[in-house]
């Protein structure tokens, strides 16, 4: 995977700055990759093999990544003066 890549988990700390809990965060990221407007590699959950809190499209936080430039572009649009570098 790339240096410049982010997990789920790790873009959601970058949100988590700007006054979101994590997994408020996780799911706004797993919302903007399932509507198109985030791209991603997306790794999937079977829905039996949930224990925990659930994303939107059984992603699975930890083993999606994001590249810091999308995340950059997607804050940008979104109005949130973040970056995640």
């Amino acid at each position: 995977m790339s240096k410049t890549a982010l997990n789920i988990h790790e873009a959601a700390q970058v949100l988590v700055q700007a006054a979101f809990s994590t997994h408020d965060a996780e799911v706004a990221l797993a919302q903007a990759i399932e509507h198109g407007e985030l791209h991603a590699n997306v790794k999937r959950w079977a829905s039996e093999q949930w224990a925990g809190k659930q994303l939107p499209g059984n992603i699975v936080p930890v083993e999606t990544f994001i590249e810091r430039t999308d995340l950059n572009a997607w804050l940008a649009a979104k109005g949130l003066g973040v970056r995640a570098d």
